[in-house]
């Protein structure tokens, strides 16, 4: 099968595509065929090497984190799924690689797609839809009537996070550029700050929680406009000891994640407000809470470009400009 393979670590390797030989299917495991993924600065970063600490991936390997497509065979203990299902999925860490015509993923972390949508709007989801869904939902257990601020609202898990939000009930402020307000507007963004005009933190106070997935710098400043009590959930970092128990880390990096977080920490502290870190995992069954929030149409994907397949290193470059308005997708099939 066709794939786009990570060769070695660093921001200038560009993905070789390769034919390799098809995912092994495990008893737990469906296998897809891939017709379309997205590009996430999660992929950007793993390629670059920034996540080495966390995911130490050994090259080669092929990356993409979702998939839409049709299941071609099921492992031999799987039963929600057979053969000629549509379905979409993030797969699970060291299981990766929806750069490719095929890929074997988790029963667990399939579900079947949303009916109303194309294969390349459901590719667009997994991964943006699950961070906002354990953000909001899972984590901050989100309710009607408060107010969070959602950075980066035209990214995409800004677009995403948005409309989750205010299917929630809640009032939602976010930054984005000029040429982007009327998109978080028709999203459903209460309060939206044009960054390039105006400073955030001069303008917002007494928030419940926080979705940071910008800077440090950035991170710090919203720290300011949570109200005593509040919350902020950072996707882009630092790493937190809490993070490094659950995924079972070394002493050592127990204690470097200890290190690069102890500043937010006590910050946060001083403010008497809350901060985590989340690195969103795979989820079959949150994927199909998200399935009729699509149907009925109180979320929509946003995708800004789709790319061939043979231009996955275009999309790549394209998400890494930071251009992008919502998700960037590469049609496979």
């Amino acid at each position: 099968m066709k794939a786009f393979i990570v060769d070695r670590y660093g921001k200038r390797e560009r993905l070789r595509a390769a034919d390799v030989p098809e995912p092994d299917l495990r008893e737990d495991e469906v296998l897809i065929q891939v017709h379309a993924t997205a590009v996430n600065l999660l992929d950007s970063k793993i390629r670059n090497g920034e996540f080495k600490l966390i995911l130490p991936y050994r090259a080669p390997f092929v990356l993409g984190h979702d998939a839409a497509g049709v299941v071609v065979r099921v492992g031999a203990r799987v039963r929600q799924f057979k053969a000629g299902d549509e379905v979409y999925a993030r797969p699970d860490d060291f299981r990766i690689g929806t750069f490719a015509e095929l890929i074997a993923v988790k029963e667990d972390s399939v579900a079947i797609k949303p009916r109303n949508i194309s294969m390349e709007e459901a590719a667009s989801i997994p991964l943006v839809g699950l961070t906002a869904w354990q953000a909001l939902v899972e984590k901050a257990k989100l309710k009607k009537g408060q107010k969070v601020f959602i950075q980066a609202g035209s990214g995409g898990v800004g677009t995403f996070a948005i409309q989750l939000a205010k299917h929630l009930g809640a009032t939602v402020a976010t930054t984005t550029s000029t040429g982007n307000v009327a998109l978080v507007k028709s999203l459903g963004a209460d309060v939206v700050i044009d960054y390039k005009k105006a400073d955030f933190e001069e303008h917002l106070s007494g928030y419940d929680f926080v979705l940071n997935s910008q800077d440090g710098k950035t991170l710090v400043k919203s720290l300011g406009v949570l109200k005593p009590g509040g919350n902020l959930i950072s996707i882009s970092g630092p790493p937190d000891p809490r993070f490094a128990e659950d995924i079972k880390a070394s002493w050592l990096v127990k204690q470097v994640m200890r290190a690069l977080s102890f500043g937010t920490r006590r910050r946060a502290q001083r403010l008497k407000v809350g901060f985590s870190f989340l690195f969103m995992k795979a989820s079959g069954s949150q994927l199909r809470q998200i399935t009729p929030l699509i149907e009925s149409g109180a979320i929509r994907p946003v995708i800004d470009k789709v790319f061939p397949f043979e231009s996955t290193n275009d999309a790549l470059a394209y998400v890494e400009s930071g251009r992008a308005k919502g998700k960037v997708v590469i049609k496979v099939r």
